[in-house]
């Protein structure tokens, strides 16, 4: 499985070719909730041990509409706490919120950084080919959404969305069409933000030295 980073820019790192910028799609209706036979591999991380990256399908619903849902990114570079929307985006928050426990995005790097477009992560391989070993369905916003700091996930077209999102960290992320599912925006630690597009870059994009997540910790207010 592929996913690629918003098709705007310089290619893609899981495409050989560049990719015109599509028009704007209309938003379907979210997809029903997964149930909860399709993750029975989704089984509790043993403390201490690897993180999981690879599942049969994607997590079971483990989340609660109704509440208030942040995470907080601790990278090489700094912290940057997300405020999520699961409103919005239920899928993408639920998909999210279950890999960061399982401890999925933990010594992941930024593979593919845009100075004033967007940066990239949550790729296992670290090349923008990778992902958890599922795909699940879109959740697109209206036009004109896309702000500083808004955390969407990245794709390889329609309705393959995976593991990996990116964070727009300028203009022309904000520019993007609506094909790319938002699930929430950076509320603390823009200046880490800025610190990771300022990071130097060679082919494809790659950080010459690639910034770490660390840690993604989760927290539910009701």
């Amino acid at each position: 499985m592929t996913n690629a980073a918003p098709p705007s820019e310089p290619k893609p790192v899981s495409a050989s070719d560049p990719v015109s910028e599509p028009g704007p799609a209309e938003a379907p209706e979210p997809a029903s909730e997964p149930e909860p036979d399709a993750a029975t591999d989704w089984a509790a991380p043993v403390p201490g041990g690897p993180p999981r990256r690879q599942f049969a399908g994607p997590p079971a619903w483990s989340i609660d509409k109704t509440a208030r849902y942040s995470a907080e990114l601790i990278t090489s570079l700094g912290t940057m706490t997300a405020a999520l929307d699961p409103y919005s985006a239920p899928h993408a928050v639920n998909n999210f919120v279950a890999l960061a426990r399982q401890g999925f995005y933990d010594g992941l790097i930024f593979h593919r950084i845009i100075k004033g477009f967007m940066a990239q992560a949550g790729c296992p391989d670290g090349d923008g080919r990778g992902g958890p070993g599922y795909t699940f369905d879109d959740e697109l916003p209206k036009p004109g959404r896309y702000e500083m700091g808004s955390l969407a996930m990245a794709n390889s077209g329609p309705n393959t969305n995976g593991s990996q999102f990116f964070i727009v960290s300028g203009p022309r992320g904000m520019k993007l069409p609506p094909q790319y599912s938002l699930f929430g925006k950076i509320v603390r630690g823009m200046e880490v933000l800025e610190a990771l597009q300022a990071v130097p870059t060679g082919p494809a994009d790659l950080p010459q030295d690639p910034p770490v997540i660390l840690s993604v910790t989760i927290l539910e207010r009701r």
